[in-house]
C-alpha cells in the first residue's frame, strides 16, 4: 500500500471496484483482498490511533465504549479474514442489500478518504498514509453493513445517555442513526440500522 504512485486514483479505483460487487460474497471477497494490503506497521498504527481516540472519552463512559471499539475495527477484520481463508464468500451469492445506499456509500469514499479536517493526528510519521488509514476504517464498516447486514457500530455499542445499539424483532435500532446527517462522510448515513425511537 505505501508503495502507491497515485493515492487519489488508487482509492478511486478501490471506491469502483466495490460498487461493482454484485453479491454480498463478491463483496466480502474484494473487501478482503484490499485489507490484506495493510501491513502489521499499519495496523499497529491504526491500533494505537483506536486507543488514542477512546482515551480522550470521559469515564466512565470511556471504559464502557473501549471493547465496543476494539471489536468495530479489529473483531471485523479478523472476521473479515477469517471468511476470506475459509471460503465463505461462496456461500454468499445473495444481492448486496440496499443497492441505492450501497453505491452513494461507495462513491461518498473518496472525498471522505481525502477530506482535509482537524483530526486527530495519527501516531508516528504517517501523513501519506492517513488517505489509507481512512479507507480501512470504510472498508471494515462496508463489511459489516453491507456484507453481514450490521450497523457500522456493533451491538451493544454504547452511547451518552444510557442508549445502546440493539437488536429488537430482526431490525437493528441506534440512538444517533439520523444525527450524522450534517457529517457527510459518517457512516451513519449508510447504516442499515434504524434510529432508535427511545431517542427520536
Amino acid at each position: 500500500m505505501r508503495s502507491v504512485a497515485d493515492p487519489v486514483m488508487e482509492i478511486r479505483r478501490i471506491a469502483a471496484g466495490m460498487a461493482a460487487a454484485k453479491t454480498k460474497g463478491d463483496l466480502g471477497e474484494f473487501l478482503a483482498r484490499e485489507v490484506r494490503r495493510f501491513g502489521h506497521y499499519d495496523l499497529a498504527v491504526l491500533s494505537a490511533r483506536v486507543r488514542q481516540e477512546t482515551d480522550i472519552l470521559p469515564n466512565p463512559y470511556r471504559e464502557q465504549f473501549r471493547p465496543y471499539a476494539d471489536k468495530w475495527f479489529f473483531g471485523r477484520y479478523h472476521e473479515l479474514l477469517k471468511c476470506d481463508r475459509t471460503y465463505g464468500w461462496t456461500q454468499m451469492q445473495v444481492p448486496v442489500t440496499d443497492r441505492e445506499t450501497f453505491e452513494k456509500f461507495c462513491h461518498m469514499i473518496p472525498d471522505a478518504c481525502f477530506r482535509n479536517e482537524d483530526d486527530t493526528p495519527y501516531p508516528g510519521d504517517n501523513e501519506a498514509m492517513v488517505p489509507f488509514y481512512h479507507l480501512f476504517y470504510y472498508l471494515l464498516c462496508a463489511f459489516a453493513m453491507y456484507v453481514c447486514d450490521e450497523p457500522g457500530h456493533p451491538e451493544g455499542t454504547p452511547f451518552p445517555g444510557g442508549f445502546t445499539v440493539h437488536k429488537k424483532n430482526g431490525a437493528f435500532y441506534c440512538a444517533i442513526r439520523d444525527k450524522e446527517e450534517e457529517i457527510w462522510h459518517s457512516i451513519c448515513n449508510f447504516c442499515p440500522a434504524l434510529q432508535d425511537p427511545e431517542n427520536p
